[in-house]
């Protein structure tokens, strides 16, 4: 009785007759022999075509099958340490489904600029399906602590009427007539909802219109928001630092192989231990100073600042109490120096920069509007949000993680453009 079955199961099919239903990945012969690499989607496996074996038709399509032609063969399942991936087909039979044209993409090296054209085609490398399983899996580690910590799942509008990080980085559409942006975060959407269900997330898409060209920006990313009422700025950067180890350790558990695929040496990672040091921002400007950065205080990081500070360090690092005047209007201001916010940034080690931004919120009314006035922003665009000051506000926290800039840390890759399946930067939006 033949067994329909996904290779990344192969353990537990040992012995048993098979069908394999995927591509051709790779290919090589010796004469009376042909060794077909063969993916699924879930893992790989080397198929053996032995002429003496099987009937003529099936070695002859064994010999007139492409790269990346879809199949489907039948036959033994044996363990074999000396096959690439630990298991080996012995074909019975194989059914070309479709034969491919001769595939653009080569062994021989290519250009980003060709590869991103053909990225539709790019994804089937073993690198980049590494990297999306390894993608994956930060989704899943994301959801199930959120899920674990009580945080409810309430997905926000990407069509909105106001902005939430500034006005400069907003993609205008006419809605119906009216003036409409595209979302570049949740947040306060979320502020709303944690009157309901206490905590709660989202997790999508969002858009910025940064003309920026560095390895770290995407105009359409996916953005995980959270916030929970009741929290102050120490409890929401103990759930921050509980979340990141806790994918990280994820990771190391479910993505062994692909880590390995990717060649990231997983030693740093592993070496990780909570809780993750921190410094205040005037701390950070002073040795950046010394790295040999020009920053001075009240500026903001650049990400030249970032990489500089945390090629210094090797492990995550919280920067908190930046100033005020830098964060957005709705961040509370400390208690002890108004002029320095209840914000933070973690920063990722290897000169990743930030993965995470959040703090604690102004929930005070009239406080808020104050700051509101003092910006010069539309009142009108906010009075709903105002509306959360005036019906049982209370004291509450939030952040916000790039999910392709932890990718891109976590499987430390040259550029944020393989963390996502098609990259939306400045100069491109095809395929």
């Amino acid at each position: 009785m033949k067994s329909s079955f996904f290779i990344k199961d192969s353990e537990k099919f040992v012995g048993k007759e098979v069908i394999v239903k995927g591509w051709i990945y790779n290919k090589r012969s010796s004469g009376s022999i042909h060794f077909l690499q063969v993916r699924d989607g879930s893992g790989f496996i080397q198929a053996t075509v032995v002429k003496s074996e099987v009937n003529p038709e099936v070695f002859a399509a064994a010999d007139k099958v492409t790269l990346e032609s879809s199949v489907e063969v039948i036959g033994l399942l044996r363990e074999d340490k000396r096959a690439p991936d630990g298991y080996e087909l012995t074909v019975k039979d194989l059914k070309i489904i479709q034969l491919a044209d001769e595939f653009p993409i080569g062994k021989k090296e290519h250009g980003p600029d060709f590869l991103l054209s053909n990225r539709h085609l790019w994804l089937r490398s073993k690198r980049q399906w590494a990297i999306l399983r390894i993608r994956n899996e930060m989704i899943r580690g994301i959801n199930e602590f959120l899920q674990k910590n009580d945080f409810v799942r309430v997905d926000s509008p990407i069509i909105t009427p106001s902005a939430c990080e500034g006005t400069t980085t907003l993609f205008e559409i006419d809605y119906f007539g009216e003036k409409a942006y595209l979302s570049q975060s949740g947040q306060l959407y979320l502020e709303a909802s944690i009157a309901s269900v206490g905590r709660c997330y989202d997790f999508g898409p969002v858009l910025r219109a940064e003309k920026s060209k560095t390895r770290r920006h995407l105009t359409e990313f996916w953005m995980m928001d959270a916030e929970a009422a009741f929290v102050d700025f120490e409890g929401i950067l103990k759930i921050e630092e509980d979340l990141i180890y806790y994918v990280i350790e994820h990771v190391l558990s479910t993505c062994e192989k692909e880590l390995k695929i990717i060649e990231r040496d997983a030693s740093p990672l592993k070496s990780f231990k909570t809780p993750f040091p921190r410094m205040t921002y005037k701390e950070a400007v002073k040795l950046l100073n010394t790295l040999g950065s020009d920053i001075e205080l009240g500026s903001d990081f650049g990400n030249d600042d970032e990489t500089i500070l945390m090629n210094h360090f090797k492990t995550p690092v919280f920067v908190t109490h930046y100033p005020a005047d830098v964060k957005a209007f709705y961040v509370k201001r400390d208690s002890e120096d108004e002029t320095y916010a209840l914000s933070s940034d973690l920063l990722a080690p290897e000169g990743y920069g930030e993965v995470i931004g959040g703090g604690e919120r102004e929930w005070d009314y009239n406080t808020l509007v104050s700051e509101i006035k003092k910006r010069k922003i539309d009142m009108k665009d906010y009075e709903w949000y105002l509306d959360l000051r005036k019906y049982g506000s209370v004291p509450h926290s939030g952040f916000g993680v790039g999910l392709e800039r932890l990718v891109a840390w976590i499987c430390k890759l040259p550029h944020v453009r393989e963390t996502i399946p098609f990259p939306r930067m400045l100069e491109r939006f095809s395929p």
